[in-house]
């Protein structure tokens, strides 16, 4: 009697994507060192690891822009050997970018045309950006130039780009510091979708908590070697922590709130725009006192950039009285005048404005510092260079040493060097946009313990940011800026992320509103409704 036949076992999926050790040298570090990876069609694969880790580089050759020295890439089952970012696309790649590969002098039309398919037309290509901005809530004016656009806005063209040409594997590097929270559910929902219908997604984020979300794959890098892989659904932030840095981040240790003098005044500071696709500051008034954090939170291009140049002194069309450091009217002074008088500044552009590319870091250090410069003008390097290697040693700062080209660190790297400038020179008033923009866990903790003990030695800070997150663990008092607007203010205590975020919006007038009526029904007949800061909370 014949048995009967045995069921084949089913074949295993074809990979997506496979690499098989991806090897590349640099002349003072190996990037990536043996790394093999495989991502399943319809798999979103987190990429996880600190600053210097070697992601971006690892990206970078998945799409063509960067070739490896050793290793094999496979792409549904072939053997590829991607030449540069038109190939990638061709074969359904598509990336965004961390450091955005933009034109300043082209339209956003025009830079998201470069790279579809030209049997499109422009006019085409306009609508389908317009299109594709109200489906997913990544809304952008596709006829405005590249650099009148703020980094926030930037970061919405290269995900639109990316979203246009329907790609098969989607590298989405930071693509979520810019948004409100419900944006960034939006932007999951869409993230899903794409999963569901066979899309592939490698997603590098410092935020655990999205990668818990969102991923059910992760392959950690450490020193450019792989170091483990995970289900991330199954790990807590404390786990993944320790996959990534060997270590679980110091908790920050967040003081009693003791401030003093107001250091920075604002009053009804208004400024019309200086280019048409820009943002008119109306009636901003706010304080920030010594030893006191106050946060400021919105989406990317509601006038942060246009309130941070007028307050570091890039824009002195205000009237003096309009911007107060310490007593002073500085609404005229220059970025060196206020220096003098004790502000520095941390640009949310690292390179180009935070730090000369191609400059050394030590010479970067001149850029806002002048302690290694003699009375007669003399440069003194060794001063430079030594105040470099401290300050490289104190942030964590991975760098091949202080005479180091700012542009080839990574951007996390970067970031701690420029923090770590402005946080030395000990500061009276320290003003800094996206403190912890594609920062790892370790290092972002670490900055956050540097701008508390700031805080704590009496200093004021201001912190623009779009991470609520950093907002809420930092801030002693916080503000929404929303097209061009600055809400009343809140006390961290009394805030909630939900209702940040609906502000983030501009809907704080209602919720004012019922807080004025809130306090008349409690005070005493006569009484007056108006907060002791007048219109702060």
């Amino acid at each position: 009697m014949n048995s009967p036949p045995q069921a084949l076992p089913a074949a295993a999926p074809v990979p997506r994507l496979q690499l098989v050790g991806i090897t590349k040298r640099y002349p003072t570090v190996v990037a990536n060192d043996a790394v093999s990876l495989s991502v399943q069609p319809g798999e979103a694969h987190a990429i996880l690891g600190e600053n210097g880790a070697g992601k971006s580089t690892l990206m970078k050759i998945i799409y063509g822009s960067t070739r490896p020295d050793e290793g094999q890439v496979l792409f549904d089952g072939q053997a590829v050997t991607i030449r540069n970012p038109q190939q990638a696309r061709q074969l359904g790649i598509a990336m965004v970018f961390q450091h955005f590969s933009l034109f300043d002098t082209l339209t956003v039309a025009q830079n998201v045309w470069l790279g579809l398919d030209k049997s499109l037309s422009l006019a085409e290509v306009t609508r389908r950006i317009e299109e594709k901005g109200r489906q997913y809530g990544l809304e952008i004016d596709p006829q405005r130039p590249v650099h009148t656009l703020s980094v926030g806005e930037m970061q919405r063209v290269e995900i639109v780009r990316a979203l246009l040409t329907n790609p098969r594997l989607l590298i989405l590097d930071e693509p979520t510091s810019v948004l409100t929270p419900q944006a960034v559910e939006q932007l999951f929902v869409v993230l899903r979708q794409l999963v569901g219908e066979g899309c592939s997604i490698l997603y590098i984020s410092h935020k655990l908590h999205e990668i818990r979300a969102l991923c059910t794959a992760c392959t950690v890098l450490r020193g450019g070697k792989v170091t483990g892989v995970c289900q991330p659904q199954h790990e807590s932030n404390a786990s993944l922590s320790r996959l990534m840095i060997g270590a679980e981040p110091p908790a920050l240790e967040h003081r009693p709130l003791h401030a003093g003098a107001v250091v920075l005044e604002v009053q009804a500071l208004a400024l019309p725009r200086q280019d048409a696709f820009g943002v008119d500051l109306m009636d901003v008034c706010l304080q920030v006192r010594s030893g006191e954090v106050v946060g400021i939170a919105g989406v990317s291009g509601n006038g942060q950039q246009e309130l941070l140049r007028a307050l570091s002194g890039e824009d002195t069309r205000a009237q003096p009285a309009m911007v107060q450091v310490l007593g002073q009217a500085v609404g005229r002074w220059s970025p060196q005048q206020r220096r003098a008088q004790g502000l520095h500044f941390v640009p949310e552009e690292r390179l180009g404005r935070g730090a000369v590319p191609t400059m050394g870091l030590a010479h970067n250090l001149l850029l806002t510092r002048s302690d290694a410069v003699g009375p007669a003008g003399w440069l003194h390097l060794g001063r430079l260079q030594a105040q470099a290697r401290t300050i490289i040693a104190r942030f964590g700062v991975k760098a091949g040493g202080p005479d180091a080209a700012a542009r080839s660190l990574s951007g996390g790297n970067l970031q701690k060097f420029i923090v770590g400038r402005e946080i030395s020179a000990q500061p009276r008033l320290l003003i800094i946009a996206q403190p912890t923009w594609g920062v790892d866990v370790g290092a972002a903790a670490q900055i956050h313990a540097e701008i508390l003990a700031l805080r704590d030695a009496g200093c004021a800070v201001l912190i623009v940011s779009e991470e609520l997150d950093e907002l809420f663990d930092l801030s002693d008092r916080l503000y929404v800026l929303a097209k061009g607007h600055l809400s009343p203010g809140l006390a961290r205590a009394d805030a909630t992320v939900q209702q940040v975020g609906e502000w983030m919006s501009g809907l704080w007038n209602a919720d004012v509103q019922q807080h004025l009526a809130d306090m008349e029904q409690v005070q005493p007949s006569g009484a007056s409704s108006e907060p002791a800061e007048g219109r702060h909370v």
